[in-house]
């Protein structure tokens, strides 16, 4: 392990190149002593030179890869393509800074980085359940009893609750979907994949930005008119918690044209009074306190509202999931998105089913 003066050295200028978001002053501050500079060749060798077997998954970013340190300890190292290194340049730059200024136990830990040469590489613990998206797409023989599944999105819920309200700084991760959430040996849940996140100015209401994360997760007023706030996590959140009760992705082009677009269809089955069929099938068997489940399928309604200001903050959804609350509000019906084609390879659609306006009342706004 190199001397504690040369990481802190390697790390202040590594992190000293990105800049500080603005109006932030100096509350994002750096641990730099959380975190580890780890060199090319010591990754290369955890990873067996980054072998297919040991391929975790892939995301935006870039691969991720089991690793194996001398002294036994399990990490998943994620590696920047080549070919996405400006794109990727500035998340890992952002990442890097972000994830060593907040920390809490639904949030991935970062152990180190790595920037040598044109590698830029993220090391975190090893999360022995890997991604909740392989347990609820059917990639892993995993079952998930509903106890599990509330943990999990209530674990979820606490994490987002941290990040938009109980941070030194207001964060919004912007990329809250299933193969972003990883599972420890006990199925506690963190929240990974710090690349997209942006800080918030505390006199500012949203920020006007251009498009980043996953259409199907995301809030309409952000999809279409690019006014991010910490209520686009929440409605992300909100597909995230239907797709943990049902076990199945959000869009399914495969299905039905009704059952297509997993909000869509909650809804349907709720104005049919219907819900209970939205539930896994074989978390049914199982055995289940329906009103539990119920309770939780309305908290994501709420979180699907149409208007980001009908939503409730994360600190009131937590409340609500562990019964602190009762749920007084009648949800309305979620916003939608057209399951319409465009010839725009980045998008699955184009508008929301219902017009709306803004329910954001500010002129402040931010590139």
């Amino acid at each position: 392990m190199p001397r504690l003066s040369y990481v802190e050295g390697k790390l202040r200028a590594l992190i000293g190149r990105t800049a500080k978001p603005q109006g932030t002053s100096d509350a994002l501050s750096v641990h730099l002593r959380t975190i580890s500079y780890f060199n090319f060749h010591t990754l290369k060798k955890a990873t067996k030179n980054f072998h297919s077997n040991n391929l975790l998954g892939s995301g935006g970013f870039g691969p991720v890869f089991l690793g194996k340190l001398g002294d036994g300890q399990l990490i998943a190292v994620k590696k920047l393509s080549v070919d996405k290194s400006q794109q990727g340049e500035r998340e890992f730059l952002a990442e890097v800074r972000l994830i060593t200024s907040i920390q809490h136990k639904n949030l991935v830990r970062l152990l180190g980085c790595c920037s040598d040469g044109a590698q830029r590489l993220l090391v975190y613990e090893y999360m022995k359940n890997r991604s909740l998206d392989q347990i609820l797409y059917g990639k892993s023989d995993i079952f998930l009893y509903w106890k599990a599944r509330h943990q999990i999105i209530l674990g979820i819920a606490r994490g987002l609750q941290y990040l938009h309200e109980d941070s030194h700084i207001r964060i919004v991760h912007r990329d809250i979907k299933a193969s972003n959430i990883l599972l420890d040996d006990k199925f506690q849940p963190r929240i990974g994949d710090f690349g997209l996140a942006r800080f918030f100015p505390e006199d500012q209401a949203y920020l006007s930005t251009a498009f980043a994360g996953t259409l199907g997760y995301t809030a309409p007023e952000y999809a279409i008119r690019g006014e991010l706030t910490e209520k686009a996590d929440i409605y992300s959140f909100g597909v995230l918690v239907l797709e943990i009760i049902s076990c199945r992705k959000n869009t399914d082009l495969s299905l039905p044209s009704e059952m297509q677009y997993l909000p869509e269809y909650a809804w349907k089955l709720y104005e049919r009074s219907r819900l209970i069929d939205l539930v896994d099938p074989k978390m049914r068997e199982d055995g289940i306190v329906e009103k539990d489940v119920m309770q939780t399928i309305y908290v994501a309604f709420l979180c699907l509202q149409p208007h980001a200001n009908s939503r409730p903050p994360m600190s009131e959804i937590v409340a609500m999931l562990i019964r602190n609350v009762a749920i007084v509000e009648t949800p309305t019906r979620p916003a939608f998105l057209n399951r319409k084609r465009r010839n725009d390879k980045k998008l699955s659609w184009d508008t929301i089913t219902d017009g709306f306006p803004s329910p954001l009342q500010s002129d402040s706004s931010s590139k």
